[in-house]
């Protein structure tokens, strides 16, 4: 039976810690859909067509050849219900990242009860989209952070 898992998140931008989450979920899953959820109520700091395009290009340096990269504006659940995919991957820094994802989950599962979440620890809990957009707006090199194509469109 084939093992399809989902990542999803606004990936704005996609970061080391990000790529270590779809590391570890490529080597479980026979598939892993990275999802850039579109939020029309949120502005992006960069573009979801050129940060999937760089998340593409990190795949292949990488040689991760069991992921994907799409750009979704639905509820991430319905998507991964009518694609068949039964794993939601999160990665988790802390406990209030754990708590915040279970309360989503709850939701999740009324939408897609099928969806079993797996829980990856991350390996450097300092970074986040939210650190690398604050410290390159102040002009600071964000480059130990981020993967060299995501790099480049920064």
């Amino acid at each position: 039976m084939i093992k399809n898992a989902i990542y999803p998140g606004s990936f704005d931008p996609f970061t080391n810690g990000h790529l270590d989450i779809v590391k570890k979920a490529a080597a479980l899953f026979d598939q892993v859909y990275i999802v850039i959820g579109v939020n029309a109520n949120k502005r992006r700091s960069f573009g979801s067509a050129k940060m999937a395009a760089a998340i593409e290009e990190t795949l292949r340096e990488q040689a991760i050849t069991n992921a994907q990269v799409l750009v979704h504006d639905g509820l991430v659940a319905e998507y991964a219900k009518d694609q068949g995919i039964g794993y939601m991957i999160r990665g988790l820094r802390n406990n209030m990242d754990y708590n915040y994802e279970e309360n989503i989950a709850e939701v999740n599962k009324l939408i897609a009860p099928q969806l079993e979440y797996v829980y990856f620890r991350a390996e450097n809990v300092a970074v986040s989209s939210s650190m690398v957009k604050e410290l390159h707006s102040y002009g600071m090199d964000v480059k130990a952070y981020v993967p060299g194509p995501v790099y480049r469109i920064l």
